[in-house]
């Protein structure tokens, strides 16, 4: 096998893995009633089905990141892979509640390993430049269409086989991963580190799983209320905790200089702003096709596979883009084409239909998303040292995934609240009331993605520094 096609081989798994996911998180959200009628869940507690994999997942990113960077990435790959698999089978099996809850928490720790650990492989297989750009539109094409997938697979999956068939599934893509990760992946990893940052660690783990919980349960509990506070200003602080720890830490967790890379820096706030618009989108999607046009699971999943091909497609071509445009000017136009597309969206009729209400937004959608989703993977992850790629990646999936969180926390709050207030004012059409309410919520989707393609603008340089040389590690076993 040539060397070219070793690589190529391992970008394809590398980025399928990124794919399972990011449709992991929602995959299950299409099979939410058969879930709750099945396992007897009470109606408040269904949605930690959702919950416990994005708390972990999302509280644990950051130490998964710098933990490939000293263990190895392709061992990190490996073991997460195999946690993953292994709560996968487990949440299938589930015979009660607490079960498939705690087995969805298991899934996402094994994802916070895996996923900066891909990422971070792919900066160290691939050299900075053309090359790397090409395959950061690989790996943002496939993770990007990951997230309507789901709802797409998860309909077919629950209608046809049952909503545990959503959880099998990963069983044997994780299996064909783990069998195929020493022969393609190199084991890379920081060896000059001395020491591991134990109170760093504890701090941001601690801090981040509990902003996302407070994010999370903040439409529940109220945004105001003195839990919610409460727990906010207790995130907070041991955030800014953890930043005081990495000031004076001999061996940090996570270096505060990294954030002297201006392009690192603006990538990441873009790309939080950027999933709390889009992360509400599919949540939408699917509840406008089967309660207000009427479709079954299946044809609401099928009504996305418009948008996943056009992420998919735009994603591809974004490298070619990125080197006649520059970084940022592709940023904004992506940013600034999905908040035209967000705002189509929201003039949905509750007499709608497919073709005239869904299919062009999400097509232009689609087109900006995808572009913006690879240049904040590449501007996030530019001009840091190889020893530091899983570092950088954690910082990316972690902003990724928080920006998701809120994003759909706050909008959900949006939306509820406009669909009370048109019923409260006399409205008796469920229909009318509820596509009040997510027009609300993608307008307020649309002026996210507007706002996060102005901060590129301002944020991120015209022209990144360029990182020092780094030579490309061949992908085979070591």
């Amino acid at each position: 096998m040539t060397h070219a096609s070793r690589r190529g081989l391992a970008l394809a798994l590398l980025a399928a893995t990124q794919f399972v996911l990011v449709l992991d998180a929602s995959i299950v959200g299409v099979a939410m009633p058969s879930i709750g009628a099945d396992l007897d869940f009470a109606a408040d507690d269904l949605s930690w089905v959702a919950n416990a994999y994005t708390l972990t997942f999302g509280g644990l990113l950051l130490l998964g990141g710098r933990t490939a960077d000293l263990v190895g990435r392709r061992r990190m790959f490996m073991l997460g892979m195999t946690l993953f698999a292994a709560a996968s089978l487990v949440g299938g099996l589930s015979v009660g509640a607490g079960m498939l809850v705690a087995a969805r928490a298991a899934q996402g720790v094994g994802a916070a390993l895996v996923s900066p650990a891909a990422l971070s492989l792919i900066m160290t297989i691939f050299a900075p430049g053309p090359e790397r750009n090409k395959a950061m539109g690989v790996f943002g094409a496939v993770a990007g269409a990951g997230g309507a997938a789901g709802s797409i697979l998860g309909g077919m999956l629950t209608q046809w086989l049952g909503w545990q068939a959503t959880l099998y599934v990963n069983v044997p893509l994780g299996l064909l991963a783990i069998a195929l990760a020493p022969r393609l992946l190199p084991e890379a990893s920081d060896r000059t580190a001395r020491g591991f940052d134990l109170p760093g660690a504890l701090t941001a783990t601690g801090g981040l799983a509990l902003l996302v919980y407070t994010v999370v349960e903040a439409d529940d509990a109220g945004w105001t209320s003195p839990r919610t506070l409460g727990l906010g200003a207790l995130a907070l602080a041991l955030i800014g905790l953890f930043f005081a720890v990495e000031a004076r830490a001999a061996h940090p967790l996570m270096p505060l200089r990294t954030f002297r890379l201006r392009v690192l820096r603006g990538s990441n706030v873009v790309a939080l702003l950027t999933l709390m618009a889009m992360a509400p989108l599919f949540f939408y999607l699917t509840f406008y096709m089967q309660q207000v046009v009427g479709f079954g699971p299946v044809e609401a999943g099928l009504a996305q596979l418009p948008l996943a091909l056009a992420i998919a497609t735009t994603a591809g071509a974004a490298g070619t883009l990125i080197a006649r445009l520059g970084l940022r000017t592709t940023m904004v136009t992506g940013l600034v084409v999905t908040a035209a597309g967000l705002g189509w969206f929201s003039r949905m009729s509750p007499d709608g239909g497919f073709v005239t209400d869904v299919l062009g937004p999400t097509l232009l959608i689609g087109i900006g998303a995808g572009l913006a989703f690879v240049t904040t993977t590449i501007g996030a992850t530019s001009g840091t040292r190889p020893e530091q790629a899983g570092l950088a990646s954690g910082l990316f999936n972690t902003a990724q995934q928080f920006g998701g969180s809120l994003g759909l926390a706050i909008v959900v709050a949006i939306s509820t609240g406009r669909t009370a207030d048109v019923l409260a004012g006399g409205e008796r059409v469920a229909a009318v009331a509820l596509t009040e309410g997510y027009r609300a919520g993608m307008l307020t989707a649309a002026a996210v993605a507007l706002t996060a393609g102005l901060l590129a603008a301002v944020l991120v340089p015209r022209r990144s520094a360029a990182p020092a040389p780094e030579p490309a590690a061949e992908p085979v076993a070591v």
